[in-house]
């Protein structure tokens, strides 16, 4: 009577065993991915990129037991960073290419498969927390692509509307696709802390198996509101408060993978959606060395504070300086999980994991290609960056510098990271060789004409996701359109 569930046990070793001889990735073998996303954070401001007026010592921890990277890119504005992490492509590719306001038409569109739905196929948990702003509509919120639940708030925390039900201005909390509460903006100074103990509890249910925690941070976004805990105790105001309560939050996070023994199985990225908003001034943060800010393709607008984290895996107090970036995720993602990113759709991101676990220097990809809006305005490739347009300083504040209005800009990143000194003049070679890559890209996702370009998603009779006066005054702006 005993032999039969012996055997079975015996036989089901030997698979496991088959398996693992084969590389075949299973259950336990298969690292957790956290993605630790951060809104409007600058190069300058966490400890590890330089900041000193706030602290951050679960960052400068996590730095010191990881890696850096110096070079990691992401885009100038919200959604199209968002849309870029979450499919490994180019926001114009998969036309996103700026902000997506509340009731929008447009949202990132549900045939692309995100990382979320590349995991689910080997077999992960999912979950989204935080902000979304690829789409508000049911169509285009995180549940129905690819993640199994969602809390946060869908757009940012700035996009208040009056609601009908209250008088107010709010912004919606969202539970997986419903509205569960109307924030105001005192009710914000628990957003963070709300993300994180959900995470907490995500992290603890999944522990079994496989997961995908997607936490992209309302934080550190302008209107801020640090909690009760954290106002007042950084020397940099509030905002350095809020730096303050989200790196006690990445502290969190990475000690309750510690306690559960899954951070040598779990790499997690800490990282940014775009530089700081500097016409916000002391509530904008800092792009430190870097020229620029939110909404400019200057480095300080697109390059940002990241850290991978790995124990056991990625090498400790390590830096990679080699040209990397959000789009990268996805394909990491799925490489480290045993799988393979299929051609078709094509994507732009590649498989970091060689410059995380130390085996390569070099980026893989070709170049790195600087978008605002459709329009192509610089690549970069190894420590050169060539400015195709003239560039704006950031995001309000559209006067283009006098040195920034001649074309071709060329800087060498490595000797000048501050792109200040134009040696277009000293290398026309290596001017020629970035416009041929640049017209390249431009021909096939940039401009009116692409060859390459992927619709978005896009919805009749948009509406905010709870009754406002935004619906009520689109109400009957149509009713008067049909009379």
């Amino acid at each position: 009577m005993n032999s039969l569930p012996a055997l079975c046990l015996a036989l089901l070793l030997a698979a496991f065993s088959a398996l693992r001889a084969a590389g075949a990735p299973t259950s336990l073998a298969r690292p957790n991915i956290v993605i630790l996303f951060i809104d409007d954070m600058g190069y300058g401001d966490i400890g590890p990129f330089g900041a000193t007026k706030q602290k951050t010592p679960n960052l400068d921890r996590m730095a010191r037991e990881g890696m850096k990277l110096t070079s990691f890119y992401a885009a100038p504005v919200c959604s199209v960073s968002r849309a870029q992490l979450l499919t490994g492509c180019y926001g114009v590719r998969v036309s996103v290419p700026g902000v997506y306001p509340p009731g929008s038409k447009n949202g990132l569109n549900p045939a692309e498969f995100t990382i979320a739905e590349r995991l689910k196929e080997r077999g992960y948990a999912t979950m989204c927390i935080g902000k979304w702003h690829v789409g508000d509509q049911p169509e285009f919120l995180p549940t129905r692509q690819g993640f199994d639940h969602y809390l946060g708030i869908p757009y940012s925390n700035d996009m208040q509307r009056t609601s009908t039900q209250t008088g107010g201005r709010v912004v919606p909390l969202v539970r997986d696709d419903q509205v569960a509460e109307l924030l105001t903006d005192e009710a914000q100074s628990r957003i963070v802390e709300r993300y994180t103990d959900e995470a907490v509890r995500f992290i603890r249910e999944s522990k079994d198996k496989p997961f995908l925690l997607y936490l992209p941070h309302t934080a550190v976004h302008a209107p801020i509101h640090p909690g009760a805990a954290f106002s007042g105790k950084s020397a940099n105001g509030r905002f350095g408060d809020w730096v303050e309560e989200v790196d006690w939050s990445v502290g969190r996070v990475l000690d309750t993978l510690r306690e559960l023994k899954l951070d040598q199985r779990t790499l997690v990225v800490f990282t940014s959606d775009n530089g700081p908003w500097l016409i916000k001034g002391a509530d904008g943060g800092s792009a430190g060395p870097l020229r620029g800010g939110k909404g400019s393709t200057w480095e300080g607008g697109m390059r940002e504070p990241t850290i991978a984290w790995w124990p056991g895996k990625i090498a400790p107090g390590s830096v990679c300086d080699a040209v990397a970036g959000t789009i990268d995720l996805l394909p990491t993602a799925v490489a480290l999980a045993g799988g393979t990113v299929p051609a078709v759709p094509v994507i732009d991101g590649r498989d970091l994991s060689p410059l995380l676990f130390g085996r390569s220097e070099q980026s893989p990809r070709e170049a790195h290609y600087y978008f605002a809006g459709y329009n192509l305005q610089a690549v970069r490739q190894g420590p050169w960056k060539l400015a195709l347009a003239a560039q704006r300083e950031t995001m309000g504040k559209d006067a283009v510098s006098a040195d920034a209005g001649k074309s071709p800009r060329l800087y060498n990143l490595d000797q000048e990271i501050g792109e200040r000194t134009n040696l277009a003049d000293q290398h026309p070679e290596i001017v020629a060789r970035l416009q041929a890559l640049a017209a390249k890209m431009d021909a096939e996702i940039g401009g009116n004409n692409p060859t390459a370009r992927r619709p978005a998603g896009e919805v009749a009779n948009p509406q905010t996701l709870y009754p406002s006066e935004a619906n009520a005054a689109r109400a009957k702006k149509a009713k008067q359109a049909a009379k």
